[in-house]
């Protein structure tokens, strides 16, 4: 099974990542990152919690884990302003295009402040399955640490637009950030697993 065709299901966790079609890049100043997170928690945190993330200028990372299926009834009923009950085997559909209509929402908006017409993320979003602890800390570490593997920063707390500083900040966040923080231990395993972690090449996605 391709990894864009893995269903997205209640209650699981998930790395997502997707690219910009071709040579162009998703963000060119700090206004269009910020307006895509803005989507971002507009068409996603009703059916996901947010356990990390990167931007980067031609692509995007996030874990997350879909919420269970009443949250999602009503996330969905909410949005279609009716009492419609989806069935089991719509639940993946439904999650999927939530995504597809975030990326859709932003690239409209890109265009049209750019210039620009066409497609301007990959046509299908990436996505794998996160089973184990081990893997779910590597892969907070390896989305952080992203800017810093492909050569934009030398330390990863330089990097703007990622969720690292969110956990070193008490300051309220739409993240699971207790929860991210339980599975290092603490604040300060947190950190020191950032800063004593090479990057090593083994969860190498893009």
């Amino acid at each position: 099974m391709k990894n864009y065709e893995i269903p997205l299901l209640p209650e699981n966790y998930y790395h997502i990542y997707n690219h910009a079609n071709g040579s162009d890049n998703l963000f060119i100043n700090s206004e269009n990152y910020r307006y895509f997170l803005q989507r971002y928690a507009t068409f996603i945190s009703p059916i996901a919690d947010t356990f990390a993330y990167c931007l980067m200028p031609n692509h995007i990372h996030f874990l997350i884990r879909t919420k269970a299926e009443p949250d999602l009834q009503k996330a969905c009923q909410y949005k279609t302003q009716s009492s419609k009950i989806l069935l089991e085997e719509d639940i993946p559909n439904y999650l999927s295009r939530e995504f597809a209509s975030l990326f859709s929402s932003y690239s409209q908006a890109f265009n049209r402040q750019n210039g620009r017409k066409g497609s301007l993320f990959m046509p299908n979003f990436k996505r794998k399955l996160v089973e184990t602890e081990g893997y779910f800390t590597q892969l907070v570490y390896y989305i952080h640490a992203n800017p810093v593997h492909h050569g934009f920063v030398k330390d990863l707390s330089s990097w703007n637009y990622s969720s690292y500083h969110a956990f070193l900040s008490r300051k309220q966040t739409n993240l699971q950030r207790d929860e991210v923080l339980s599975w290092f231990g603490n604040v300060d395993s947190f950190k020191a697993f950032h800063e004593g972690t090479p990057m090593g090449g083994k969860l190498d996605f893009d």
